[in-house]
């Protein structure tokens, strides 16, 4: 596994507040994140706005307010929202930012260097879905309408625009994705991306009309660079490209996107590198959907649950938990209030919090607060090596639900360990080997818990650490404490309530 490890989300549009679909994607890759960190890996973690779009001159004018107070406003409220639920990303980029520019510029310019006849001018017409920022061929319209904005009127556009020659580039992706040096991940969107690249590829519109909210197409003042082509290079933008030394940052490692910007991504995004004479970026994960009674929650066709009541309904790390174990991060999934408050109540109260407040009670209570150091030969133990393996395979993977899964297990299988063992009972009967054997099971079986739940919940996880006596932070924290919990000999202290009930 290498030591350099950058990760980025999708970019999002400056046209209106975020939503659970955001959240899904940005917790996700935190989690990821905190992973790679806790695995070792030098982690940069990149998230931003995409602020050059159409859809933001439109919404500016509603609200009365120019551009540039439009994004700086929602740039602000969309970085709220995620110091909120705990992301930890290292840079945070705007499409609106000389350093932005810079990049797309000279990555045009190098295209054309490298291409001469692969940037064209041409006239282009067809149906515009303002919601997805460009043109739709026939496969992406339904009954009239975008099948990602099916809300939204098409709107027939015919402009001269400068074109990419996207058909030149087909069968080098294809190729690449075939061969797995580029990855696309899960299958099902690789399948996807497969397909469309099968089916045959067309040159692309890369510039717009000159509008009044843009960057300036080089060598042509008439015309912008069109918002999707400039959305993907803040990926390179952000390693100091065209500077020296961006390559200490590039390619990027992860590129985590939701299932609908495939084509993007995976075949246009990895055409323009290939045609700048650039690296790939090694792997691309699409995640599904947030539904709301079957249906895609988006900005566009409005939200029956605002982000800020699911915060609000059990904290940060309840609502991160929810997206990532009962969502996933590879299929769709629905959100309702009463499976977050299943999830809230049967695995974050009365499995994680409670089996920590057993543990750290009895701790203080049967052996003065001093966690014992114990052997580590308990069948407890045991479980937490074949769990903490099973973990790593799954989270290498980016199987965020599989992670999950095997972090419950160890959960479940402690507390019946606690019942097994009987700790009231050692103590009452005066078991000092006993005790300290089940004790510093439960210390080390909890200490690996909290480290692999720590990417899911930082917040409590981070509490729980603390309370265990272990030295540094649960962020600090690598491998070998999974493996070996570093437990014995450290002071617990009492916790509040990590999962209150609800106030009914």
């Amino acid at each position: 596994m290498p030591d350099r490890f950058f990760l980025t989300t999708a970019i999002d549009y400056s046209n209106g507040d975020p939503h659970l679909g955001h959240a899904l994607e940005k917790v996700g890759a935190d989690c990821i994140a905190r992973y790679r960190r806790l695995r070792g890996n030098d982690v940069h973690f990149l998230m931003g706005m995409d602020e050059h779009s159409q859809s933001v001159l439109q919404a500016s004018a509603n609200a009365g307010v120019t551009p540039q107070a439009w994004v700086d406003r929602l740039s602000t409220v969309f970085t709220d929202f995620w110091k909120r639920l705990g992301c930890s990303n290292d840079d945070w980029i705007r499409t609106t930012e000389p350093r932005h520019a810079r990049a797309v510029t000279a990555l045009l310019e190098r295209i054309k260097e490298r291409h001469p006849d692969h940037v064209f001018l041409a006239e282009y017409s067809g149906l515009y879905c303002t919601g997805c920022e460009e043109f739709k061929a026939d496969a992406q319209i339904k009954d009239g309408h975008c099948i990602e904005h099916p809300t939204l009127e098409l709107v027939p556009t015919k402009e001269p625009n400068h074109y990419f020659r996207l058909t030149a580039w087909r069968d080098p992706v294809l190729q690449k994705i075939e061969n797995g040096e580029f990855l696309v991940e899960p299958a099902i969107r690789r399948n996807e991306v497969l397909s469309l690249l099968r089916s045959g590829l067309q040159d692309i519109s890369i510039s717009r009309v000159r509008l009044p909210w843009g960057i300036p197409f080089p060598d042509d003042p008439g015309q912008t660079v069109y918002v999707w082509f400039d959305a993907l290079i803040n990926y390179l933008a952000a390693t100091g490209f065209p500077e020296a030394g961006y390559e200490k940052r590039w390619p990027a490692d992860l590129h985590v996107v939701g299932k609908g910007i495939t084509r993007f991504h995976c075949i246009i995004w990895p055409a323009m590198l290939l045609a700048a004479g650039l690296d790939l970026p090694r792997a691309v994960w699409a995640h599904g959907y947030v539904q709301w009674e079957g249906s895609k929650m988006s900005k566009t066709a409005g939200t029956a649950v605002s982000l800020e009541s699911a915060i609000a309904r059990h904290g940060p790390d309840a609502l991160r938990y929810f997206l990532l174990r009962e969502i996933g991060f590879e299929n769709d999934g629905n959100f309702t209030w009463e499976r977050l408050d299943v999830r809230y109540t049967d695995e974050l109260a009365n499995g994680y919090g409670n089996l920590a407040s057993r543990v750290l009670a009895m701790i203080e209570r049967y052996v003065g607060g001093i966690v014992p150091t114990g052997v580590a030969d308990t069948p407890l133990d045991q479980e937490g090596n074949a769990r903490v393996a099973a973990y790593g395979n799954a989270m290498d993977g980016n199987l965020i639900h599989e992670g999950a899964q095997e972090m419950w297990g160890l959960v479940s299988r402690a507390n019946q360990f606690v019942e097994e063992t009987a700790p009231w009972n050692l103590a009452k009967a005066k078991d000092t080997a006993g005790l300290d054997r089940a004790l510093g099971a439960l210390a080390r079986a909890l200490t690996r818990i909290t480290l692999m739940i720590h990417p899911f919940i930082p917040g409590k996880a981070g509490e729980v650490w603390g309370g265990l006596g272990l030295p540094g932070t649960a962020a600090d924290a690598k491998w070998g404490a999974l493996e070996n919990p570093p437990t014995g000999g450290g002071k617990v202290r009492k916790l509040t309530p990590l999962f209150p009930k609800p106030v009914s």
